[in-house]
Formats: structure tokens, sequence, C-alpha cells
């Protein structure tokens, strides 16, 4: 057979097997396009907040039917929603309070609440010392005996200057955080009683005991570059710094004095995590700055 001949049939093959590549490919893509259809686009569907004359009353969103929740909403417990009682702030937990839940009190506390409250909930933030305005003071006498629904109603709505964490905390986080609030607040309140069998020490005996720097158990003064802003009630409202409704603030220099005044010696108890014997530590020496 000559050359030429045997060259044309090769090329013939090749064009053929191309083609029916080509062909093959060709039908896929038909194949495909022809699912692709508008038809579950364009079908008749109601759109969010529009009209429609399908119904007589003019609205596509329908009424709720009676006796139904909406999903999330079945809030049959109102007190573990809302920290109320008959429109009181509750002084009871809704839920036992286990070394689980002050962890993660602790832990959402320490992310949401410390850039202004500070990790020893006094009010210090790292925020406020840049100048932002004080927050509140949990070691004040009337926070200290604020009911439980009062802090669970402040992260949820907000109070004053401070915006609602209805958003970053969900309900169970926000009693776990009232629970870390409540411990702190013995840490620095607390009596031999309250630690049963441990042995409690002052802060001012843990400062010298391990030799930390003069004025650690002192108070933190509340900065000058700090807005301190009142409220019309003029009493003690958990903010460092304020007297009554003006709401001003006398830095220590202003009074001639080189630092805070000491405060008085406080307990400083945790939970028990070794034997009986064993010395009870404060939180607070592990966040000073």
């Amino acid at each position: 057979m000559p050359r030429t001949e045997i060259k044309q049939q090769k090329l013939v093959k090749a064009v053929s097997k191309r083609t029916g590549v080509i062909g093959l490919t060709m039908f896929t893509a038909v194949l495909t396009l022809a699912g692709c259809r508008q038809d579950m686009h364009n079908q008749p569907k109601f759109v969010p907040q529009r009209g429609t004359e399908f119904y007589a009353d003019g609205r596509s969103a329908r009424p709720q039917v009676v006796e139904t929740v909406a999903r999330s909403q079945m809030h049959q417990d109102m007190y573990f929603f809302t920290g109320m009682v008959d429109g009181v702030e509750g002084k009871s937990f809704p839920m036992p309070v286990t070394r689980e839940v002050l962890a993660r009190g602790q832990e959402r506390y320490n992310v949401f609440c410390t850039p202004c409250h500070s990790r020893v909930g006094n009010g210090v933030g790292m925020i406020v010392q840049r100048g932002y305005r004080p927050a509140g003071n949990f070691h004040t006498e009337r926070l200290r005996n604020a009911p439980l629904g009062h802090f669970y109603s402040v992260i949820a709505n907000g109070y004053g200057a401070m915006p609602d964490y209805a958003a970053q905390l969900a309900p169970e986080d926000r009693w776990a955080v009232v629970a870390y609030i409540k411990a702190l607040q013995l840490s620095q309140n607390a009596t031999q009683a309250d630690a049963n069998s441990q042995q409690v020490q002052t802060l001012a005996d843990i400062t010298e005991k391990d030799g930390l720097p003069p004025g650690f158990a002192l108070d933190w003064p509340l900065p000058d570059t700090a807005k301190v802003i009142g409220t019309p009630s003029g009493q003690d409202n958990g903010i460092p710094g304020q007297d009554g409704a003006m709401g001003t603030y006398t830095s220590p220099a202003a009074n001639g004095m080189s630092q805070t005044p000491a405060r008085p010696a406080r307990s400083q108890p945790m939970a028990p995590t070794g034997p009986a014997s064993s010395t009870v530590t404060s939180p607070v020496q592990n966040h000073r700055p």
C-alpha cells in the first residue's frame, strides 16, 4: 500500500476519533443545559414584607396560628430567660451552680466582661484605664447586696453606658457569669465560715508572704482619663470615684496622696482543690497588672 494512502487512512481515523470526542462533549453539554431550567427560580412565591392579591387582607405574611410558638422561643421558664419574677429581680439561681458552671462563667466573664470591669471586678478594666467610662465595681455594698436577677437583667438588656450582651451570651451563659460574679464578690468579703476547712488569708497577708510589690493589695486608682459620668439618683451605683449625681472624680494626686489608701483586709477564699490543710489563695493575685 502506498505511503500516501496509509497517511490518509491515519488522518481519517484521527479526525473520526476527535469528532467523536467533540460530539460526546456536546451531547453531555446539551443534557446538562437541559437540566438548568428556570421553573423553580420563577415559581410563584411570597417575597418577605411584600403584599399579595392572593389573600383578601393583602398580606403575604400570614398570622401566627393560635397557641403555636416560633422555633427557639418557647420560654416556659420565664425567670430563666428574664431574671424577673412578676417584674421584680429574682434572688435565686434557676439551675444548680456546679464547678462546671463556675468554670464556664469565669471563661465567659474573662472574654466579655474584663475589658471594662477587670478580672477582679473592680470596674477599672483596661479600656477604662484608656479613657472609657468607668464600669460598675462589683465590690460596692449595693452590688454585693443586689439580687441575682439584677446582674442577669443588666447582661441581657444593658445598663447606662453598658450595651446588652444578649447576642454574645446565651441565657445559660449569662447565669454562669452571674455565678462567677458572686464568687468574685465572695473572694473579697469571705469569712472563715465561708471557706469551711480551708485556710483563709487576706490579700495583704499573701502580698507580704509572697514578696509581691508594695501596693499590690491596694485599691486601683481610677485614671484621670476616665470619663466619669454620674447618675440622677445620687446614690452608690457601683462606679468607682463617683460621688452622686455630678459624678466628680478627684485623683489621688489632687489630694496630695502618693497612692490610694489601703482598703480593709479582705478574705480571699477559693474553691477547695487540695488537702484540707492547704492554703487558700486569691484569684486576685494572679490577675493584677
